[in-house]
């Protein structure tokens, strides 16, 4: 019953209120700055923690449509506040595509856990929703951008891939662990209101 809620009229109003109320904190966290969290060497982000819980409380189509959202509010940024970085986001392969994803892994890896305790169920579906945004992105500045992403870091082109390893590891972890300790009170919340 669960899985085809998404078809039936009463559902679909709730799922696009929630698209556009979470999509709405996604772009209220990025033009506030309140969705970057300084490191020691970068930014970690927690803008898509919005999709994260779309996906789990609506579907992955949900999911989709606020890191659709999402990715085109990368978009928009990247051109109206440019940075070092900001000619690979402006490509929707690195800013669109993996924030769409994040929707897509975030269900189903919570619906794929097998356990009664819905707590480690959101808790893997947010790990893994904020690793796909992190490693999608990444991936894609490695694989379309190695040599212009060493250019404008000023490195050696050869050591590009442990440099984005490293930023994946120093920003991934910690994003993934916010994800989770944001996500499970407040999916857990939504869920008891609605019984």
């Amino acid at each position: 019953m669960e899985k085809k809620a998404y078809l039936q009229p009463r559902a679909a109003t709730r799922q696009l209120a929630v698209v556009g109320m979470l999509s709405s904190i996604c772009i209220i966290l990025g033009m506030t700055g309140y969705g970057f969290i300084p490191l020691p060497t970068a930014k970690a982000t927690i803008m898509h923690i919005p999709v994260v819980i779309g996906a789990i409380l609506e579907g992955p189509v949900v999911g989709m449509l606020i890191g659709l959202i999402f990715g085109i509010f990368s978009i928009i940024q990247n051109m109206t506040a440019p940075n070092i970085l900001s000619f690979a986001f402006l490509n929707p392969l690195v800013s669109v595509v993996p924030r769409v994803m994040i929707g897509i892994t975030a269900y189903y890896a919570y619906r794929m856990v097998k356990v009664n305790n819905q707590a480690v169920r959101i808790g893997v579906g947010a790990a893994i929703g904020s690793l796909t945004n992190t490693l999608g992105v990444l991936g894609m500045i490695y694989i379309l951008y190695a040599a212009e992403f060493a250019a404008v870091r000023n490195i050696n082109p050869e050591t590009v891939l442990k440099v984005v390893y490293g930023i994946a590891m120093m920003n991934g972890i910690p994003e993934a662990i916010i994800s989770v300790i944001v996500t499970i009170p407040v999916v857990a919340a939504v869920k008891k209101v609605r019984g």
